[in-house]
């Protein structure tokens, strides 16, 4: 009697032991993780950077919607609605939050020393204060950085335009990532042996009259990767290109929007490449903390084939590969 008690409380063990891990593995199956994302405004960059993180995610299995669950917020370019899309994201408790853009990054980091915070479209973390150093983040954010080559832009603006002697760098006066890159063009423009100056916006309609004052002033505009340009850049493109005012660009959607060139980054595959940092984070192989920053090292040339045709500028030979058509890729799709 004593041995098959014995052997009855074996099983049951066993069974406890086999429902235990089956439910452990359920559990494991079903963990949904909840991804709340902050993009600051709408524009080409911003956009594909966010698409390029949601694709990347998928393809590493992690599909909104099944074992995902992704909480995007835009604050359509005004910075103030940062704040409140950061509290928000806190406050349900989302397992790891996505940044786009410095605005949207400080206020993100502002509401929350716990939750990891991934950033991207951000020029220098740490010298907008979001990471102790890019190298060694320290706290709970990490992520990917859209610095550009300023120099190289600069270079093919010459290539394009060989007798630019002046140029104005065009940006909002309140993007910390802005000035950078401006402080960076002035730097690059006097080793090369031309005079700037800056022209500053503090609001989206600003944008029109700052354009048309440098009509007559300066040979060239150098727009930076600055989020209220780019938002803007259809107006800016309205003025400038009339006027026979060129406008180098910080990356491809300002050209597109009717810049006329740049050596720029792809704001896709800077999202894919942040996906892949948020996969480590949510399996635990990585935390923020020890994550530096991270870069795209390859670059795109594109120029926009209507606006070089707008301008009457006469494309070199070797940059002649580089000329887009936009509009005849926007009727094929």
């Amino acid at each position: 009697m004593k041995k098959t008690i014995s052997i009855l409380a074996a099983m049951g063990l066993c069974a406890s032991a086999m429902l235990g891990s089956v439910m452990t593995a359920n559990a494991e199956e079903e963990q949904v993780y909840r991804i709340g994302i902050c993009q600051l405004a709408e524009h080409v960059a911003l956009d594909q950077a966010y698409e390029g993180f949601v694709d990347g995610l998928a393809e590493a299995g992690y599909v909104d919607g099944e074992n995902i669950v992704i909480d995007y917020q835009n604050a359509q370019g005004d910075q103030s609605n940062c704040p409140t899309i950061a509290t928000k994201l806190v406050n349900d408790q989302c397992d790891l939050i996505l940044a786009i853009a410095t605005p949207a990054a400080q206020a993100c980091a502002n509401a929350t020393e716990e939750i990891p915070i991934l950033v991207t479209a951000v020029t220098d973390p740490a010298e907008s204060g979001l990471v102790a150093d890019n190298q060694a983040p320290g706290a709970n954010i990490s992520g990917t950085s859209d610095l550009t080559p300023v120099r190289e832009q600069l270079e093919l603006m010459m290539q394009l335009l060989p007798d630019t002697e002046s140029i104005a760098i065009l940006y909002c006066s309140s993007e910390m990532n802005s000035q950078i890159q401006a402080e960076l063009a002035m730097e690059a423009a006097e080793e090369l042996g031309i005079e700037t100056m800056e022209a500053t916006v503090s609001s989206s309609n600003e944008i029109q009259q700052v354009v048309q004052n440098l009509i007559g002033k300066v040979d060239a505009i150098y727009a930076p990767t600055d989020n209220m340009i780019a938002a803007g850049m259809q107006t800016v493109s309205l003025v400038a290109n009339p006027a026979g005012l060129p406008i180098i660009c910080g990356e491809e959607g300002m050209v597109e929007n009717g810049g006329l060139a740049t050596n720029g980054i792809n704001y896709y595959n800077l999202g894919k490449q942040t996906a892949a940092m948020a996969v480590q984070i949510l399996t635990g192989e990585a935390d923020t903390a020890t994550m530096p920053i991270e870069y795209l090292e390859d670059v795109d040339t594109v120029i926009n084939a209507a606006t070089v045709e707008e301008l009457g500028i006469e494309v070199p030979e070797e940059l002649q590969q580089y000329v887009v058509d936009f509009e005849a890729e926007a009727a094929a799709e």
